[in-house]
């Protein structure tokens, strides 16, 4: 039988859905590979993998994609790792840099300064090191995933993009999702949405195990009160209307 091609999302937000892949029977039909999300994402737009877990942001760009899952990597509220960090108010921002790692993020940052907060940064692609390099006087980046904890007590302003998208539009929002490139075998995707499930029931087993890479974080609080996992019809509709908020920015851009 053929394997299941599947790139998933590498950051600490993803582990208790993978964790109950890695538990689950579902273990044989995949071969699973854990990346940045928009390694995710090109993987899944060149058809190099079946399933991924990938920003959604690239879904206006799919001809042809399939919503596989119950769980997600999502936001009601502040999510502690997808913020925009800087030394100065938002309204003294001229030049924001962009997480080369992200896609959805980077995304919603442009949406919320052009339709939300009325200011006009210049946006730079970020590289490797860039958050640890740039951010000062007049310039913001957006930075992303575990990489955060890091940083995030070297910046006077630290301004969670899930938070202020829940402020903006009273929606959740969908980071990342369980997307397919084609149809896939419905025992498959029912035995798969099992192990999400089993996984995200259980956020003390994953706890167990990266609470000692992350000596400084209070996992258990930010897995089960920050990253919300359900795909319910609030988030679905936040994704939905930031799709259009996406589609309409892409428009504007090849006027």
């Amino acid at each position: 039988m053929k394997k299941v091609k599947i790139s998933a999302v590498s950051y600490l937000n993803s582990k208790p859905m993978i964790h109950g892949i890695m538990q689950d029977k579902i273990i044989n039909e995949i071969d699973l590979s854990l990346d940045h999300p928009a390694d995710c994402a090109k993987k899944l737009l060149n058809s190099e993998v079946d399933l991924g877990l990938v920003p959604v942001a690239i879904l206006p760009k799919m001809k042809d994609y399939h919503i596989v899952s119950d769980y997600c990597i999502g936001g009601d509220g502040p999510v502690h790792t997808v913020v925009l960090v800087s030394q100065v108010p938002l309204h003294e921002i001229d030049t924001i840099y962009l997480d080369y790692q992200s896609r959805t993020s980077v995304m919603l940052c442009q949406v919320l300064c052009r339709y939300f907060w009325n200011i006009s940064p210049e946006f730079k692609p970020g590289y490797e090191g860039y958050h640890q390099e740039v951010i000062q006087g007049n310039s913001a980046a957006v930075v992303i995933g575990d990489r955060v904890f890091e940083i995030e007590n070297q910046y006077k302003y630290i301004i969670d993009l899930s938070e202020m998208w829940k402020k903006a539009t009273g929606e959740t929002f969908v980071f990342a999702a369980w997307i397919a490139n084609k149809q896939l075998d419905e025992n498959f995707v029912s035995t798969f949405n099992r192990a999400l499930k089993e996984g995200c029931d259980n956020i003390d087993a994953t706890v167990e195990i990266y609470q000692p890479l992350f000596p400084k974080v209070d996992i258990k609080k930010y897995l089960e009160e920050e990253i919300s996992y359900d795909l319910d019809d609030s988030k679905r509709r936040g994704l939905e209307l930031f799709l259009n908020f996406v589609t309409k920015i892409e428009h504007e851009k090849n006027q």
